[in-house]
């Protein structure tokens, strides 16, 4: 009995030992202080040591000397150096007048946060510290390792939007020290920035803060339809079934010479459980594309090679996409499924979201191209991808090695039919073209040898046979008309573009258009200009419901631009062009009547 009481004693011993030791010692120089100000500087501490997590407390193993200070820089609330804390003396008088019934008093809130943050690097730079070196901390942070670098990261940040404090900018350490502030302070901090916040749980513990609901479905600005306008989009991670890898095939041009990457999520139909049938949902599904904001009438390949360009990731339809390669460049797409998990899909959604809302980096075509920010992504968000060796600075060889490492499944391209019934392919329209143009010149023998010759002939000439046809042969010419109609207008902007640099600088007109189309455009790819105020990290109930005013607003701004800059514009095409294009245009209206027509004719 007497030895189990010894071995009682001892063992409280010991938790006592651990407690006390577990308890960070920051002592107060009193020099200079008055009884109630040495007495509130013994408050604070007690206060913010309260706030830290048991193994972050741990970490603060030595005695840390607070004291005040009236030389410090302006803006500069603290320094530490030796374990020595220095803090504005202006805080302290902020402290003590504080509110002590209001838990939200920006003056406590001020001097906590600062104690806090120094604190972080007191820990940062203790034996067990150098959690701003944690290789996983700078991924999520914004320093990737660079391409073609021996390992090297990334000196320069450029997660700027939605930022708490810009300060944490500066260096992982500053971020650190910024990030823990909050972490131990706010609890929206988790909704905020959710992949953070796990990271320092698992390093630090939980913050003793209250816990919050945050909402599942994450914000997200998309372009509307043609690209014409924005939509706001609540996507509930629950609802993508399934994350390909969608490669747009490489065609001659030297900036498509290796396609294009980007990320398809397949979003299952309001309604319908996550499954294979998914897949057939076609117009929920979303296409996440890192592309160069191009604020220019010219694309100018020096600035797409010296980063001239802001990279951004922009939220698609994939009809749009589909649209944009297959009928307009004449482009096929593949859509490789990527083997993950719906914990794997939920955290690469939560970084695509963090991206969307903060990154504005800079497109090189070598070395920061869609690519390099699509492994970036996918490393980001799920960590185990690091060992893989998949690093690459072409949307081609990153494929090759995604199916390498079995993550890309290509066995879907096994039966091609199979694989377009299920939308794992989209095969460029040139090869539908023709076989429209087979169906109407078997019926009409139609005066050009080919597709190509018979879209590059006058509308005027085309519209002489649009009416000839029967119902086959005419809905074929409309599917070519169509296309007929896009060709115009391509090579119509292609005039503008010459003229307008060349003319058309002094016309304020088309100008101003210009500019409220990239100002408001600019929304697409760096939503947080829709939403300028205090928050950070992903946008909260409130600043959603005005998030949703912004959008509508700039969505109307937008439609009404591009109307007005087609008007506007066609007064800068030679007369022959203009001509084209509205020939092209009646075209379609007549064909349009002629199908309607012909349908009502045709028995039932």
């Amino acid at each position: 009995m007497r030895g189990r009481f010894r071995a009682l004693c001892l063992s409280g011993l010991l938790a006592c030992a651990a407690a006390a030791a577990a308890q960070p010692r920051v002592a107060v120089d009193g020099e200079g202080l008055s009884p109630a100000e040495l007495a509130a500087s013994r408050d604070l501490v007690a206060a913010a040591t309260s706030r830290l997590p048991p193994r972050l407390a741990a970490g603060l193993d030595r005695e840390v000397m607070l004291r005040w200070r009236d030389d410090l820089p302006e803006r500069v609330h603290g320094r530490t150096r030796n374990g020595r804390i220095g803090l504005d003396r202006r805080l302290l008088a902020g402290w003590m007048a504080r509110d002590r019934a209001d838990d939200h008093d920006p003056r406590a809130r001020a001097a906590l946060a600062a104690l806090l943050h120094e604190l972080a690097h007191v820990l940062d730079r203790s034996p067990a510290g150098g959690l701003s070196r944690d290789p996983r901390l700078l991924d999520l942070a914004g320093w990737p390792v660079r391409p073609l670098r021996l390992g090297l990261r990334t000196g320069r940040n450029d997660f700027r939007d939605r930022s708490p404090d810009p300060y944490e900018l500066a260096s992982p350490a500053e971020f650190l020290a910024v990030n823990l502030e909050h972490f131990l302070l706010d609890p929206a901090y988790a909704c905020r920035r959710p992949a953070l916040h796990r990271h320092f749980v698992a390093r630090l513990g939980a913050p003793r803060l209250p816990e919050v609901d945050c909402d599942d479905a994450l914000p997200l600005v998309a372009a509307g339809e043609a690209g014409a306008g924005l939509q706001l989009l609540a996507l509930d991670p629950a609802r993508v079934a399934g994350v390909d890898y969608l490669l747009a095939e490489p065609d001659a041009s030297p900036m498509s010479r290796w396609g294009h990457g980007m990320l398809r999520l397949v979003v299952c139909a309001p309604g319908r459980a996550p499954g294979p049938d998914c897949r057939l949902d076609l117009e929920h599904h979303l296409v996440l594309s890192f592309r160069a904001f191009v604020d220019d009438l010219q694309v100018s390949n020096w600035r797409g090679l010296t980063g001239g360009y802001p990279s951004r990731l922009f939220v698609l339809p994939l009809a749009q996409v589909v649209d944009e390669y297959t009928r307009i460049e004449l482009r096929g797409l593949r859509s490789v499924p990527l083997r993950l998990g719906p914990d794997q899909v939920a955290r690469l959604l939560e970084r695509a979201a963090r991206v969307h809302w903060s990154y504005d980096g800079r497109y090189r075509f070598v070395t920061s191209n869609c690519a390099v920010e699509a492994w970036k992504l996918l490393n980001d968000a799920l960590p185990g991808l690091d060992g893989q060796r998949m690093r690459s600075i072409t949307p081609t060889g990153l494929l090759r090695r995604l199916e390498r490492a079995g993550i890309a499944d290509a066995s879907v391209f096994g039966d091609e039919a199979e694989a377009l019934r299920l939308g794992h392919r989209f095969d460029s329209l040139a090869r539908h073209f023709g076989q429209m143009y087979a169906v109407a010149s078997a019926e009409l023998a139609l005066p050009a040898r080919n597709a190509d010759a018979w879209l590059r002939l006058d509308p005027a000439v085309r519209g002489e046979w649009l009416v000839r046809g029967g119902l086959r042969a005419t809905a074929a010419l409309l599917v070519l008309e169509e296309a007929a109609l896009r060709q115009e207008q391509a090579r119509a902007r292609e005039t503008l573009r010459r003229r307008y640099r060349r003319d058309g600088e002094g016309d304020g007109t088309v100008e101003a258009l210009l500019q409220a189309l990239w100002s408001d455009g600019a929304g697409a790819g760096r939503p947080a200009v829709l939403l300028p105020g205090p928050g950070y990290g992903l946008p909260q109930e409130a600043e959603r419901e005005l998030l949703a005013t912004r959008v509508a607003e700039v969505d109307a701004r937008l439609r009404a631009a591009h109307a007005g800059l087609y008007e506007t514009a066609l007064a800068w095409l030679p007369e022959r062009q203009r001509r084209r294009l509205r020939d092209a245009e009646g075209n379609l209206e007549r064909i349009g009547e002629r199908l309607r027509a012909l349908a009502a004719e045709a028995p039932d």
